[in-house]
């Protein structure tokens, strides 16, 4: 019998870079463990580019490593790529976890993330020494962005540094078998951050007469007991108190000046969640997922929260508890807590302890605060499932700051910094392919969110190392973050490419969608409140054949006067007094619905004063506005017709009183309708609502319920919209101008706009791009603004 010889394989050595959010996320412990497994030798370390592995084996063993990185990736872990390429041997006896090597930021810093199981197991275990440790974490959960103020992402480099640790969490942060090995926010009792309730008048608190034994369990009695308490969170405070108690909520409008916007609400799990309000599937999964947003649910459970809680919505936005110290808080509290923002209303939430005591000691008697720094300040995200996918509102907490990656085609692109708009204020930085969005920040005409603006675009540039060749903004020459692009630009001779409001919109839009650079123009549909026209006008309801680098406007809704400009916008009966006069005047309208209380209401304002500004024109420009005839048509119906006490408020109450059963199943035609005449100046296609006007306010004299007239709406102006489209891809027998069309602006985050409008375009047989990742509204625009800029720089092609 021959014996056949024992083949070994050849051994060969390799460096594999990996680049996406592989830092701070456990991805170094699992290539370690892997590598192990296939008996390789080398190492792994994490580095300004991402994670750096360099390794000897064979090749078989090698590919193997690849393969099973691509297929069992830590789970906060994103991998954007993987490059491979032969190297010398590396000296190394087995495999090894070794230091961070400094240089130029070109990885991900990742978003904080909900706790995971294990540590929330943990921490309801008595046998475990974090046992109700409000500060446990490990790679696969907690802090992160909230508190790194430098890369790599390191302990030193985060609000973690002064922090030494025990000699058991030093043995685990030096494990690469344990899930905390190089988790830099690893803590215990014995040597991490700790927790204390303060009263915020200064007096001592007293355990005896809150019959608890530790500041954290007391902050549940407080609450109990109808309390206000300030909570510091990961990305700032929190004023809480008890959802169900409408005197403690009403206490806490008053104190924090919010009158009617919605309040957050944590519940301790699903089950409380669902006393309020249905939950299906997705929306679960997105309150568990490790983003944990607030996610905006249907008030239709078996139980009622007091009306103050949301005002005239018909929505309430649950979020389970994101952190240790949270699940602590609720673990005895049976019902849902408010858990709104920790400021006064419209500024920025309070990240200091000190400034805690200066701004909450109004509205809360006590503080539980901790001391670990807030490096950054992170709202809570807000999410809404519509037309079947949950889709991002308002992006911060867990989302950002995770890149988004670029379209195929932008690969050449520079760095860009966009200065996004001056509502919902974002940024955006593009580097290495990548956009990277802010977190929300807020309106910049606020002085405290300008200040936080202008904080973000130094630390983003420190944090990524990112010095922009090109700037991007908006064209209206009054926006804040204009005004500071201007500046910059002028004092760095730095390129500035002021891009179109609704332009902007919709690039966003193909690019969180990876619509190639150099594939065809799009139908553009933004729906929105105001944006700067071309022409000097207000833009606000736009169809546009666009791309990237360029875009023609194609067809508009009619614009209608703004009495007193930005005052219309607060106040809707000016929208619907001008909609009125612009459709038919005050004979025909007093000939034929005097009988209606909106006639007697409207009468009793000072109308010659608004005829000769509308006359005029100075103070009432005209807009094509969808959001201001979304407000126009509140008022008829008696909402918020005075004024609005927060941006959008009227739409949203519009939205909530639509009746469900008349939406779905009356007949097509009953739908309010809207003609396409031509614009006498341009020659250009618009919608025109009088025989919207017409048939709502016969409603009206029908004594038609509200939800059905609010079913009619917005059935009719989608129908319109989508006929629009339509038309402008040409009619029958016709080669389509676009088969692609693109819906955006702050307008389409009303689920039933959005929903029937994508109906019927996907029936007329459209492909339709929509927002997911990054909000529709403003919070989006920065996004658009630096796709734009980037593809004018890469080469100028008109849009066709």
């Amino acid at each position: 019998m021959s014996l056949q010889p024992h083949l070994v394989e050849p051994q060969e050595s390799f460096a594999i870079r990996v680049r996406g959010r592989v830092q701070g996320v456990g991805f170094r412990p699992t290539v370690w463990r892997f590598a192990r497994d296939l008996a390789l030798s080398g190492e792994v370390l994490n580095d300004a580019e991402g994670v750096l592995i360099r390794v000897n084996g064979a090749r078989a063993a090698v590919d193997a490593l690849i393969g099973r990185l691509h297929r069992e990736p830590p789970p906060l872990a994103r991998i954007d790529s993987v490059e491979t390429w032969p190297i010398a041997e590396v000296a190394a006896d087995g495999f090894s976890v070794v230091e961070s090597a400094p240089g130029a930021a070109h990885t991900q810093v990742a978003p904080d993330a909900l706790v995971c199981a294990a540590c929330a197991a943990e921490i309801a275990d008595p046998f475990s020494r974090r046992y109700r440790y409000p500060f446990t974490n490990c790679t696969h959960c907690g802090p992160r962005f909230s508190i790194v103020r430098g890369i790599p992402y390191d302990r030193v480099t985060t609000t973690m540094a002064p922090f030494g640790l025990c000699t058991d969490c030093l043995a685990e942060y030096r494990d690469p078998a344990d899930r905390r090995f190089q988790a830099q926010a690893i803590a215990c009792h014995a040597c991490g951050p700790r927790a204390r309730l303060v009263r915020l008048d200064g007096r001592a608190v007293s355990f005896e007469q809150h019959s608890m034994l530790d500041d954290v369990d007391a902050v549940c009695s407080l609450l109990q007991k109808g309390e206000i308490v300030a909570i510091k969170g990961l990305g700032g405070y929190h004023l809480a108190c008890d959802a169900t108690r409408a005197d403690v909520v009403a206490r806490l409008r008053e104190r924090k000046r919010r009158h009617a916007k919605p309040f957050a609400l944590m519940a301790r799990d699903l089950d409380i969640v669902r006393r309020y309000c249905s939950v299906d599937a997705a929306e679960a999964a997105a309150l568990a997922s490790p983003e944990a947003p607030i996610v905006l649910l249907r008030a239709d459970g078996p139980a009622r929260l007091p009306e103050a809680v949301a005002p005239g919505l018909g929505l309430l936005g649950f979020m389970l508890p994101t952190t240790p110290l949270h699940r602590l808080i609720l673990r005895r509290m049976e019902r849902p807590v408010v858990m709104t923002s920790g400021n006064l209303s419209d500024e920025p939430q309070v990240t200091d302890d000190v400034a805690a005591r200066e701004r909450l000691g109004g509205i809360a008697a006590f503080a539980l605060m901790h001391d670990r720094a807030i490096a950054n300040r992170v709202d809570d995200s807000v999410v809404r499932l519509s037309g079947g996918a949950i889709r991002v509102l308002r992006r911060a907490r867990g989302f950002a700051p995770a890149p988004i990656a670029l379209p195929p085609g932008f690969e050449s692109a520079p760095p860009v910094l966009a200065y996004g708009g001056e509502l919902k204020a974002t940024f955006c930085l593009l580097k290495d392919g990548e956009a990277i969005v802010s977190q929300h920040i807020g309106d910049l005409e606020e002085g405290a969110a300008f200040d936080d603006y202008g904080r973000n675009l130094e630390l983003y540039a420190h944090l990524f190392d990112h010095a922009p060749a090109v700037l991007a903004a908006d064209r209206h020459p009054e926006y804040l973050s204009t005004k500071q692009a201007l500046a910059r630009a002028a004092a760095e001779a730095l390129p500035l490419a002021q891009v179109q409001h609704h332009h902007a919109h919709v690039a966003a839009c193909l690019a969180e969608n990876g619509r190639p650079l150099e594939a065809a123009p799009v139908l553009g549909i933004v729906l929105d409140g105001l944006g700067y026209g071309d022409d000097g006008a207000i833009w606000g309801g736009e169809f546009l054949l666009a791309d990237y680098r360029g875009y023609q406007r194609l067809g508009t809704l009619k614009p209608v006067a703004m009495p007193g400009g930005a005052q219309a916008a607060r106040e809707p009966w000016r929208n619907l007094y001008a909609h009125l006069m612009a459709e038919m005047g005050w004979p025909a309208f007093a000939m034929n619905f005097a009988e209606l209380e909106v006639y007697q209401a409207l009468s009793q304002r000072p109308r010659a004063s608004f005829d000769a500004m509308i006359r005029d024109g100075r103070f009432a420009p005209r807009a094509s506005s969808c959001g201001r005839l979304f407000d126009a048509v509140a008022a008829a119906l008696g909402l918020c017709r005075d004024r609005q006490a927060y941006e959008g408020q009227a739409a949203m109450m519009l939205e909530a009183s639509v009746d469900a059963q008349a939406l779905a199943d009356e007949d097509e035609a009953l739908a309010y309708p809207f003609t396409i005449p031509l614009l006498p100046e341009t020659r250009m296609p618009y919608l025109e609502p009088l025989a919207m006007w017409n048939a709502l306010l016969g409603d009206l004299i029908l004594k038609t319920p509200p939800g059905v007239i609010a079913a009619r709406f917005h059935r009719g102006l989608a129908k319109g919209v989508a006929a629009m489209a339509d038309k402008l891809a040409g009619g029958e027998g016709e080669v389509r101008r676009f088969d692609t069309v693109a819906l955006s602006g702050g307008c389409f985050q009303n689920r039933v706009l959005f929903e029937e409008v994508a109906r019927r375009l996907v029936a007329q047989g459209f492909q339709v791009l929509s927002h997911a990742r990054v909000p529709a509204n403003d919070g989006g625009l920065a996004l658009g603004q630096a796709a734009v800029a980037a593809a004018l720089s890469i080469g100028d092609r008109p849009c066709a």
